[in-house]
């Protein structure tokens, strides 16, 4: 236990040292459709790390809820990714995630199902000022079990439930 905490403090120091390359942000998604009675939202704050310029290291941890005309379902999922930014200039940068999300689907009254992805995630960061960067991704390409629908999918998805709108804040 001692060499646990131990291992915290000096994960934590460390990272404070080098605060300046951290950034932390997430997104937040909120969706209400009256005629078909579904209402839905989700909340994934980030935390990463950028290495250089081009290379960052970061993760979502992502909780949804979704309302259907009575039934009602709840994800939670942890999304570990890599980016890999390849444009860049003064205000605008563009990037793709790499990433594994792993996670549970909890539909009410029924069985929780273990669900997941891995796949490339495109995006664009706009600089707002020295701190603030809006950031937007796009799509899906790769492989997902139970996520947005039951059982096993893979391709190229570009739909609304895979575009998000968010922030970092750099220190």
């Amino acid at each position: 236990m001692k060499k646990s905490l131990l291992l915290v403090v000096i994960m934590l120091v460390a990272i404070a040292v080098k605060a300046q390359d951290i950034y932390v942000g997430g997104s937040l998604n909120v969706w209400r459709n009256s005629t078909g009675n579904t209402t839905s939202f989700k909340v994934a704050p980030e935390v990463g790390y950028n290495f250089n310029e081009t290379w960052a290291l970061g993760a979502e941890l992502n909780y949804s809820h979704e309302y259907n005309e009575g039934a009602t379902a709840n994800a939670v999922f942890v999304a570990p990714y890599v980016r890999w930014s390849y444009y860049q200039n003064s205000a605008v940068r563009l990037f793709m995630d790499g990433t594994a999300a792993l996670g549970f689907v909890k539909v009410k009254d029924g069985d929780t199902s273990k669900a997941g992805q891995i796949g490339i995630r495109p995006g664009i960061a706009v600089k707002l000022n020295k701190h603030f960067s809006f950031v937007a991704k796009y799509g899906f390409l790769g492989y997902r079990r139970n996520i947005n629908t039951s059982g096993d999918s893979f391709g190229l998805k570009l739909s609304s439930e895979d575009l998000s709108f968010g922030f970092h804040y750099e220190f």
